[in-house]
Order: structure tokens, then C-alpha cells, then sequence
């Protein structure tokens, strides 16, 4: 996991502006913006693009 959570910062320190790191294990999302720390999601029903990709939800109630 750590290896990926480095790949995403990378990807943000690059230019991305929004990235999502989803752990189907414990049931987490990351979420990775620039000029901010990660946020932990424990268990989230779903997580938005807002306000990268206004309107996009991701439900990921089919994954746990």
C-alpha cells in the first residue's frame, strides 16, 4: 500500500489535481488533492469529484 500512496503523491507533486487510492481490504479511500494532506475515508458508501469533476460520484457500496 505504502508503495502505491507514494505513486499517488507523485501524481499529484505532477500536476493531477485530484486522485483516489482505494483499499478494498481494510475498506478505505485516500484521497490525494494538491496543497493538501491525504484524507482517510473509512468505509465511505461513495466519493465525489467535486470540485475537479463537478457531478461524478463513485458508489463503491458494490465493493464492500
Amino acid at each position: 500500500m505504502r508503495e502505491l500512496q507514494v505513486k499517488l503523491e507523485e501524481y499529484i507533486a505532477n500536476g493531477a489535481r485530484l486522485g483516489w487510492l482505494i483499499d478494498p481490504i481494510d475498506h478505505r479511500v485516500y484521497v490525494y488533492r494538491p496543497s493538501h494532506a491525504a484524507e482517510c475515508l473509512e468505509h465511505p458508501e461513495s466519493v465525489t469529484g467535486d470540485p475537479v469533476l463537478p457531478g461524478f460520484e463513485l458508489r463503491l457500496t458494490g465493493l464492500w
